[in-house]
C-alpha cells in the first residue's frame, strides 16, 4: 500500500494541473455535502428550540381587496 501511495504522489507531481483540479473538486464536493447535511440536520432532524413545539402556529393576515397569488 505504501508503494501505491508513492506512485500516486509521483503521478500527481508530474501533472500538477490535474492534481490541483482533483483536490479542488474533492474540496468543493466535501464542503457542499457538509453544508447540505448540516442544513438538513438543523431543519429536519433536531426538534424546534421552543418549550412546546407542538403548539407553534402560523398567523396569516389578509387585506380586503388584496389579490391572492393562487387565483387569477
Amino acid at each position: 500500500m505504501l508503494n501505491d501511495f508513492r506512485y500516486a504522489l509521483r503521478t500527481l507531481r508530474q501533472n500538477p494541473g490535474f492534481a490541483v483540479v482533483a483536490i479542488f473538486s474533492l474540496a468543493l464536493g466535501i464542503g457542499a455535502n457538509s453544508a447540505i447535511f448540516s442544513f438538513a440536520d438543523a431543519l429536519l432532524l433536531r426538534p424546534l428550540p421552543v418549550p412546546q413545539p407542538s403548539r407553534v402556529v402560523s398567523i396569516v393576515s389578509r387585506w380586503r381587496g388584496a389579490r391572492r397569488w393562487w387565483t387569477r
